[in-house]
């Protein structure tokens, strides 16, 4: 005789089977699968369902075996029952519980096969017995027949899946229950594995980004800064906004944003180039137009390569298309010389209150090749606010990009006195549920540095002035109570001073900086610059610049529109004082 329960039984679990095809897999969060499948799971399949899966998977990690003999603790992934109160009593999510040896679900992490008991079966009476809640809590509702499975993907076993009936399906399961059991959490083992694959893949990508990102807040006496990194929807979508805040000789500071299109390790391994290349870049003292015009040359001539080799990497490596904004303050003329290629404008609050956004040339963004940047100079009060951010914060769905830099201008012109609170409160007037972009934001209160900080003459081009240069530097340095880096200051004034008249031009210029170092700086009219050789035992010069070099803890050369700037700096502990 034909029996048409089974037939029913049958179409049914074939029917679940199609729908978990459509409605497990939807996300790449390891408990949001997990949710899925208690979701398709209850209740036309069992009444009661538990996934617990070791804690190495939500950090994307590949879990250790179970020893023989041994238990191990599982983390709660999800849970779901037909009783609305039946899970109060249970693990609640995100919990971990160690399971003993004569649990079923670790039988079946050990031995990598499903399960399937009555609760009356000896083993799981003496498993309920060592929990008297679990046991107290299947009394209540009437359980009778278990299924337990193990998760297995490439491999590997992530954790197991307990499928639970009681009163309210009376009909235990059986085992081609078992066998569809088996079926339907292979089916959704592929996408907890995804996931963890996915969460690793991003673990190491926020991972990439945070070392490479510099670490705040970060001082440096021309500015007081703070600064913010968000990923897209969180750590999930780590991407390659980034910022800094460089040191530049002469006290001076480079205040830089950038913006990497696309997410994942390319984005973040793209950012990590180009924060590196502006380091470098910065490090040779250029403008700030022409420290874009050489970055856009190392982008172009980086996809160029990538090309040859492939065609779609240049794009999918996100060089190309992505943004800049470099800016130099001076604190000692509170000047800010700034270029951007591509990037949003930066916002500066005055002291007052009032804001302004920056009128900055726009220029193209970075990878697009010969076309000119150009760089902007503002006066700067001391005390002022100079947000610089990327375009996450102003584009989204819902909100009008007006709209948003009008939001952000009134958050800056309340002027927080702790800039760390203002970056929190900017971040949560403008955060939205649901970013589509990386949100970088860099914040900066501009100092100065007065006249008892930075000591000025006009020399003559006559070799006399040298003598005079030094008595005018010991002067000042007793002064500042420093006399205890007299000799070295007179012996590098003396070298710098020299050099500017016998290979420069007028005019000529002798400054010195008290910063959290000692600054001396030789400017005049000329381009040519200096370089360190080696003089041979019959040379009666070249030695200057080696003993400025030895005596002093760095020293270089920056050129000027109307001349160079020769600058050497020593640390002095009164200035860090």
């Amino acid at each position: 005789m034909y029996d048409y329960t089974q037939q029913h039984h049958s179409r049914q679990r074939l029917q679940l089977l199609g729908e978990a095809r459509t409605r497990i897999g939807t996300t790449l969060d390891v408990a949001g699968v997990a949710r899925e499948l208690t979701e398709v799971a209850v209740p036309r399949f069992a009444d009661f369902v538990t996934v617990d899966l070791f804690d190495a998977v939500f950090q994307g990690e590949q879990p250790e075996p179970i020893l023989p003999g041994r238990g191990a603790a599982l983390h709660r992934a999800a849970h779901l029952s037909v009783y609305e109160r039946a899970g109060e009593a249970a693990l609640a999510l995100g919990q971990s519980q160690v399971h003993p040896p004569s649990s079923p679900i670790i039988r079946s992490i050990a031995t990598g096969r499903g399960e399937l008991h009555a609760l009356t079966d000896p083993e799981i009476v003496d498993w309920l017995a060592d929990d008297q809640v679990r046991a107290d809590r299947c009394r209540r509702y009437g359980a009778h027949s278990l299924i337990t499975v193990p998760i297995r993907a490439r491999g590997t076993v992530l954790g197991a899946v307990l499928f639970l009936r009681h009163a309210a399906c009376p009909e235990p399961f059986s085992p081609e229950d078992l066998a569809f059991a088996e079926d339907l959490v292979a089916r959704v083992a592929l996408h907890v594995d995804n996931a963890r694959r996915y969460a690793r893949e991003c673990g190491i990508a926020l991972t990439l980004q945070r070392a490479l990102l510099p670490p705040h807040p970060i001082t440096h006496a021309a500015v007081q800064t703070a600064a913010r990194y968000l990923p897209a929807g969180g750590e999930a979508n780590v991407g390659g906004d980034w910022f800094d805040v460089i040191p530049l000789p002469g006290a001076r500071v480079g205040l830089v944003v950038g913006d990497v299109v696309g997410h994942g390790i390319n984005a973040s391994a793209t950012m990590g180039r180009l924060r590196t290349a502006v380091r470098t870049l910065a490090d040779i003292d250029l403008s700030p137009d022409e420290l874009l015009t050489h970055l856009d040359d190392i982008v172009t001539h980086a996809a160029y390569e990538r090309e040859g080799e492939n065609p779609e990497s240049a794009t999918a490596s996100g060089d190309v298309g992505a943004s800049c904004l470099y800016g130099i303050y001076d604190p000692v003329s509170r000047t800010l010389s700034i270029a951007r290629a591509g990037h949003p404008a930066p916002v500066l609050a005055h002291p007052d209150g009032s804001t302004q956004v920056l009128d900055l040339p726009a220029g193209p963004p970075l990878g697009l090749g010969s076309l000119p940047f150009e760089a902007t100079e503002t006066t700067v009060p001391e005390g002022s606010l100079l947000t610089l951010f990327t375009d996450g914060h102003l584009q989204t769905r819902d909100h009008d990009i007006d709209e948003r830099l009008d939001t952000l201008c009134h958050v800056l012109s309340r002027h927080e006195h702790s800039l760390e609170v203002l970056c929190d409160t900017v971040l949560n007037t403008l955060r939205t549920e649901s970013p589509d972009d990386d949100i970088a934001l860099l914040i900066a209160r501009t100092r100065a540095l007065g006249r008892d900080h930075v000591a000025t003459w006009e020399l003559p081009s006559d070799p006399a002035v040298v003598a005079e240069a030094r008595r005018h530097v010991i002067a000042c340095l007793t002064a500042w109570e420093m006399l205890e880096s007299a000799f070295v200051t007179e012996l590098v004034v003396s070298e710098l001073v020299t050099n500017a008249i016998r290979y420069g031009a007028d005019p000529i210029r002798l400054r010195l900086i008290k910063d959290q170092s000692l600054i001396c700086e030789a400017s005049d009219g000329s381009s040519t610059s200096p370089y360190l050789r080696r003089a041979g035992l019959s040379d009666e010069g070249g030695r200057g610049l080696l003993l400025v070099a030895e005596f002093t803890e760095r020293w270089g050369t920056r050129h000027t529109r109307k001349g160079k700037i020769i600058w050497a700096e020593q640390r002095v502990a009164s200035c860090a004082a």
